[in-house]
């Protein structure tokens, strides 16, 4: 008899055919839902969860065994209690690599959203306005890349190459830098926030979210930001501030936003400061590697490392807690 894994729905319909066609394990689509997904675990006798971007932070931990595994169906493991897990005995894991190209590609076409001003002619055009909006080239403008993890060593790689952009990173690690800039093609590198956006034309976000980086792009930052910039953020939504984003929105101390996640999804607006009203505020969401090549890879590594947790090959897993390994 297979070993039953419970995946959340919206992940088990982003790759049903890759779950439907395992041969080790039997897929069970499960609700996301924490107290939900808590009874289905308990009920149907499921021994391991593959989630999605939600929120987990007790009932789930309570549901499943030692041993068990808690696969993250992307990258962003900031809904994932780490720390209870590994009290639990509980392995958790995530699917690093698989979706930076999908990611990276998506936040180019959104720099080209705004640069031409897709969206607003696309509105217009459904409600019988047939007008041109004049937008600028990308080539020759300057992105700050916030973050230059894999993904944006990317977005600097196909910005640079592919459009002849100036691409100045933001990174607070240390890097090469000179094996960075010639294989991503990076004009420069610096741990200066306000170095890296000055004079900028787009400012793209590519940090992850943790206690260091809450509302990283907060009021001061604004300040930093020149007034023609666009900001795009296809990372996290609790490292911007939304409340900032907003007054510098309406103040006009910045261009536009394009966001593809936010601090709770679906969004829910702070009283008084709802973004959906904004003109030059483009909302998605939370999209950005959600292609059938991306997805299909995740799906995989999930069942990867649920498969090596069973067969006792810790090593090989994209292990989030690995201090649970000395407990072993």
């Amino acid at each position: 008899m297979k070993l039953k894994v419970g995946v959340t729905e919206l992940e088990y319909n982003k790759s049903r055919q890759i779950f439907i066609a395992d041969e080790r394990f039997e897929c069970i689509p499960v609700p996301s839902d924490e107290a939900q997904l808590s009874s289905a675990i308990n009920n149907k006798g499921i021994k391991h969860v593959i989630i999605g971007a939600e929120k987990y932070q007790n009932a789930l931990y309570k549901a499943l065994k030692g041993g068990s595994v808690i696969a993250r169906f992307g990258v962003g493991h900031d809904g994932v209690n780490k720390e209870l897990a590994t009290n639990l005995g509980i392995f958790c894991t995530n699917t690093p690599g698989v979706l930076n190209n999908s990611v990276a590609e998506y936040t180019i076409s959104l720099l080209l959203i705004a640069a031409r001003q897709i969206i607003s002619m696309a509105n217009d055009c459904k409600i019988g306005i047939w007008q041109t909006r004049i937008g600028f080239e990308l080539m020759n403008k300057k992105l700050a890349v916030i973050g230059c993890g894999p993904i944006g060593r990317r977005v600097s790689q196909i910005a640079s190459c592919g459009f002849g952009m100036k691409v100045i990173g933001c990174e607070l690690m240390d890097l090469d830098i000179e094996l960075v800039r010639k294989e991503y093609g990076f004009a420069d590198i610096t741990k200066d926030f306000n170095e890296a956006v000055k004079n900028a034309d787009f400012v793209s976000l590519h940090i992850p979210n943790n206690p260091s980086t809450y509302h990283f792009i907060n009021e001061r930052r604004f300040a930093m930001i020149p007034e023609k910039c666009w900001l795009i953020n296809t990372a996290r939504g609790a490292i911007l501030d939304e409340i900032a984003l907003y007054e510098a929105i309406i103040n006009d101390k910045l261009s536009g936003a394009i966001l593809d996640v936010f601090e709770n999804e679906p969004y829910i607006p702070a009283d008084g400061y709802d973004l959906r009203n904004l003109r030059n505020v483009v909302m998605l969401p939370h999209t950005g590697s959600s292609t059938r090549e991306a997805c299909d890879k995740m799906a995989l590594q999930c069942l990867q490392s649920i498969y090596y947790a069973e067969s006792g090959d810790y090593s090989k897993m994209d292990l989030l807690n690995k201090d649970l390994l000395y407990k072993i």
